[in-house]
């Protein structure tokens, strides 16, 4: 048997019903994409923002960098210029150019006598650079935290450019500086001891031997008030001599 159609006010009643939730579930993918293109478009102009700043962030990070370590770099500069001025007694200044690249702070040091620039790679025969690449290697040190660092400071042949008469000017300034900062230098040399004896805690020689290889011995050792020196197993003897 047949089954007979609906009315038509049944069949349409029944199409609006379909039509009644096939609007619901659109509107509510229409209130999702319309939730997700606003969060977009707040991303997007959050990200715009940033962008728009950033050149002026960069810029000022820039200005506080040079600020910032102009500052240090000033007194770099000075202590520099005294050490020169001291050690090889003439009136010279240690300047710095500075420069940031890539959020990186760039130094070159030069040296000024008499308003005319000077190498300091090869200013006074090298004597320059000697001083200067112990100066800023004192100051780093000192920098440290020594918590985490010993501060313990190893110059070998430092003073290999420098005139004999220069030598204990050099390590006088460089004993001071390490007294003053609490630092622990082993200083190398291959300059006569009366050079530098006087201001040494420890004096010690290198001695070749054929038989039992190498020895050092002890050649001059003074006292230090609240310094205590690590001990050595060597040979002592009373007599410099030698290199």
């Amino acid at each position: 048997m047949e089954q007979s159609p609906l009315p038509d006010w049944q069949e349409t009643a029944r199409a609006r019903r379909d039509l009644t939730r096939r609007l619901d579930r659109l509107s509510g993918v229409a209130e999702g994409q319309v939730r997700e293109f606003l969060a977009c478009r707040g991303a997007v102009g959050a990200v715009s923002g940033f962008l728009d700043m950033a050149p002026r962030v960069a810029a000022r990070l820039e200005e506080l960098t040079r600020e910032l370590f102009g500052a240090v770099l000033d007194e770099v500069e000075t202590d520099l210029s005294h050490a020169v001025r001291e050690i090889l007694g003439q009136d010279r200044k240690v300047v710095s150019r500075r420069e940031v690249k890539g959020n990186r702070l760039f130094i070159e040091f030069d040296m000024e006598q008499d308003g005319r620039t000077e190498d300091i790679l090869t200013g006074q025969g090298g004597s320059v650079c000697n001083i200067l690449s112990v100066g800023l290697r004192l100051i780093a040190l000192s920098q440290l935290d020594p918590a985490s660092h010993r501060p313990f400071l190893v110059l070998d042949e430092q003073d290999c450019w420098l005139r004999p008469d220069l030598v204990p000017g050099f390590v006088r300034l460089i004993a001071d500086i390490a007294d003053r900062l609490g630092l622990q230098v082993l200083y190398i040399s291959h300059h006569p001891v009366d050079h530098f004896a006087d201001r040494a805690r420890r004096v010690y020689a290198l001695r070749p031997g054929r038989e039992d290889g190498p020895r050092l011995e002890i050649l001059s050792e003074r006292p230090a008030a609240g310094i205590d020196l690590p001990g050595f197993a060597v040979s002592a003897v009373t007599e410099p001599g030698g290199d």
